[in-house]
């Protein structure tokens, strides 16, 4: 078992586990269980929901109660935002799939329970659990749907294991400048600058310069921002000497 399985506790609309099929799939679930769905199974209402991630449905495996769903499981989390009477831990979504990732690379076999649409999970469902994911929400509107809850669960267990970096700036062919080229271009500007009487008065020139230099270094000029800002300066110090004339 390299994932955990998604367990749909009683889901009552097709609806709503294609769409919870569909969020699983978007972060490369797909170990789908059922528990007694209302409307019966296979369902059409949710082949058409899950879109391109039907798979994950025609692989789900159905079963009379939550107890059976759980039985080969020897780690299971329990989603729930309601208080409840029962000493379980309770982790964010991010904190569990650790947890989870850890366990599963041990050899241990790991469940996620979801309620049911309107009611959620009860306490004979929560009792099985080692463990409660809360999700931090709003308070005063606590309640997610089933598809909600997948997609949240998913996304921090794809996120646990993906390096994508969180900014990132594609120069495109022409690359970034080189610092040199762009000191050359700011000494020709210095220079225009000087020559208009720009930097006045003359004690302000040092902290002015500085300025300048620090706002073409800060930004991220690629050659072609460069070639452009060439340009630009060139023609309008033209322009300037030509009416000066």
């Amino acid at each position: 078992m390299t994932q955990p399985s998604f367990i749909l506790v009683e889901p009552q609309m097709g609806e709503n586990i294609g769409a919870a099929a569909r969020a699983m799939w978007n972060f490369g679930l797909d170990r789908m269980r059922i528990v007694d769905p209302r409307d019966g199974w296979p369902n059409e209402r949710a082949e058409a929901m899950a879109a391109s991630a039907t798979h994950v449905l025609d692989e789900a495996v159905i079963f009379d109660t939550t107890r059976a769903a759980t039985a080969d499981l020897t780690l299971v989390y329990a989603t729930t935002a309601r208080p409840r009477d029962l000493t379980k831990r309770v982790l964010t979504p991010e904190a569990a799939v650790i947890e989870m990732r850890d366990a599963i690379a041990a050899g241990e076999k790991v469940g996620v329970l979801f309620g049911r649409e309107r009611t959620g999970l009860e306490n004979a469902d929560i009792e099985r659990s080692s463990a409660v994911i809360t999700v931090p929400v709003n308070p005063a509107f606590p309640s997610l749907n089933l598809a909600q809850c997948s997609l949240l669960v998913g996304y921090e267990w794809f996120k646990s294991a993906d390096h994508t970096p969180a900014e990132t700036l594609d120069p495109g062919k022409a690359g970034f400048a080189a610092k040199g080229d762009v000191d050359t271009l700011l000494d020709f500007m210095e220079s225009e600058l000087d020559d208009s009487g720009f930097f006045w008065p003359e004690d302000k020139r040092a902290s002015m310069l500085t300025t300048l230099h620090n706002l073409y270094h800060r930004m991220p000029l690629t050659a072609s921002d460069l070639r452009m800002i060439w340009g630009t300066t060139r023609a309008l110090a033209r322009k300037r000497r030509g009416a000066r004339r």
